[in-house]
């Protein structure tokens, strides 16, 4: 990855982001926002897919090369939409087409309540407005701690082992791509690529007893061009929410990506043929 860019957030945070800049295609640029624990890098497949048109990808407070907040409350959704208002206003961009990834299309679902004129589409990849709570409890299993595996080589193969009854037929290669991208190999292990404090935010978050209603959320989308896209096999995104969001919302484009758990690497067949659909009715 090339040095990336950075600006400065309202409550004085400094974010990186990779925006190869200028006039590139037609219409609004493609804003694309990762899941939870990771950062721009996750869209590395799809960026060789997108050649006509002005692709920028964001790493979130506390993950990537952006800064860690002070206080891990900051960590939070509608924070996180904030940040990515003020990245527009810094590039002078008026409305985009959003992709995100788990967490990053809960973002852009809050997007489209609080600043619908932003967004001229939105792609949302593995997510929707019910989270199982499989889901969940996997999720809770590992953020904020280190692996086990001590080298890539060996976090690549228990990552093999994990993710292989979802996600079959993908290379090893791959597999220690993930790893090499996600984790810093030290003398002492591998290190996490983002503020281990995001498991305070969640259990902070959670601790309030009040589970929000993300369908109102969801049905904002009314009127923006936008599509889903599911794993076949994830735990985060089930079938049933996934048929529920296009019942409640018949514009909804919707595609599934066979061989794949949460989420897809967005360079599948499936994906691209969504992704690019977006684009083009997204002016």
């Amino acid at each position: 990855m090339k040095t990336p860019a950075y600006f400065t957030t309202s409550d004085g945070l400094r974010l990186a982001y990779d925006d190869p800049g200028g006039n590139i295609g037609v219409g609004p640029p493609l804003l694309c926002l990762a899941g939870l624990t990771r950062d721009g890098q996750d869209f590395r497949y799809l960026r060789p897919h997108i050649r006509d048109k002005r692709m920028i990808t964001l790493d979130a407070r506390g993950r990537g090369h952006s800064q860690y907040a002070d206080d891990f409350h900051s960590y939070s959704v509608p924070r996180e939409a904030q940040d990515v208002v003020e990245l527009l206003d810094h590039l002078g961009i008026v409305r985009v087409t959003l992709l995100g990834t788990s967490r990053g299309g809960l973002v852009a679902m809050v997007l489209a309540a609080l600043h619908k004129e932003r967004l001229a589409g939105v792609i949302l990849n593995d997510v929707g407005p019910e989270i199982p709570t499989d889901g969940i409890t996997r999720i809770m299993a590992y953020i904020g701690h280190r692996p086990a595996a001590k080298t890539h080589a060996e976090a690549a193969t228990t990552l093999a082992t994990h993710m292989g009854a979802t996600f079959p037929n993908v290379s090893a290669s791959r597999w220690r791509e993930e790893v090499e991208t996600f984790f810093r190999e030290t003398p002492t292990g591998l290190e996490l690529r983002y503020d281990v404090r995001l498991r305070d935010a969640l259990l902070a978050q959670a601790a309030t007893g009040s589970t929000p209603d993300l369908w109102p959320l969801f049905l904002s989308l009314s009127g923006v061009p936008c599509g889903v896209i599911r794993g076949a096999n994830s735990d985060i995104l089930s079938a049933e929410t996934y048929q529920k969001m296009q019942l409640s919302l018949p514009e909804l484009i919707a595609s599934e990506v066979p061989d794949r758990g949460h989420v897809p690497f967005l360079d599948e067949p499936q994906s691209l043929a969504l992704i690019h659909h977006i684009l083009e009715i997204a002016l």
